[in-house]
């Protein structure tokens, strides 16, 4: 039996697609839009149509972002020699927030897991090879202390290794098991003055 009209069940049922948004939540955010000022749901559904319609891969170092190149890789204060790699935007994200890293990224967008399907081919590594041609002198690998993130980080260092470019990890001041984005910016920040060549 629907205890709401065929439009409100549509909206609850979309927004319960989303990640870590289950039925109650949902419901409540279908309410708290529905009792918004109709303005205030133009700007959001606006906001949400010109993202997914502007929002693209940087050409460099395929973090997401509105323009060509990210503000990053555009920024002339940045240390192109040194690249720190990621699994998600996310996690750059949160590097970015210690305000202590002076180098550029590489956004992979997933790690490597077997048991997932997803091999090296399915992540951005030809991309990071490609830009490891040029004057790269350390590659600092930042991939969540996962399974998956350690399998990444080992792939990635028996691949760079041979072009003789310094290669690092973070230091384990990041739990093992612990997502990047969810880790507080002192832990990040230790964990990346604490990195270590592989």
């Amino acid at each position: 039996m629907d205890y709401y009209s065929s439009q409100i069940t549509k909206l609850i049922e979309e927004l319960g697609r989303l990640p870590g948004v289950g039925n109650k939540s949902a419901q409540r955010l279908a309410f708290h839009i529905i009792n918004m000022p109709e303005e205030q749901v133009m700007n959001l559904s606006n906001a949400m149509v010109e993202a997914k319609k502007n929002v693209r891969y940087c050409a460099k170092c395929f973090t997401l972002t509105d323009k060509e190149i990210c503000p990053i890789c555009a920024s002339p204060k940045r240390n192109p020699s040194m690249i720190m790699v990621v699994e998600s935007t996310r996690d750059l994200a949160a590097y970015e927030k210690t305000g202590k890293y002076e180098g550029v990224y590489h956004v992979l967008h997933g790690a490597i897991s077997p048991m997932l399907g997803i091999g090296p081919e399915n992540i951005k590594l030809k991309e990071l090879m490609v830009r490891l041609q040029g004057n790269v002198e350390e590659l600092i690998i930042a991939t969540n202390s996962s399974l998956e993130g350690e399998t990444t980080a080992m792939y990635i260092s028996k691949l760079v290794k041979p072009t003789g470019v310094k290669v690092t990890r973070i230091a384990s001041g990041v739990p093992v098991g612990s997502d990047l984005e969810c880790t507080d910016e002192v832990t990040l920040l230790r964990a990346l003055e604490g990195r270590v060549e592989i």
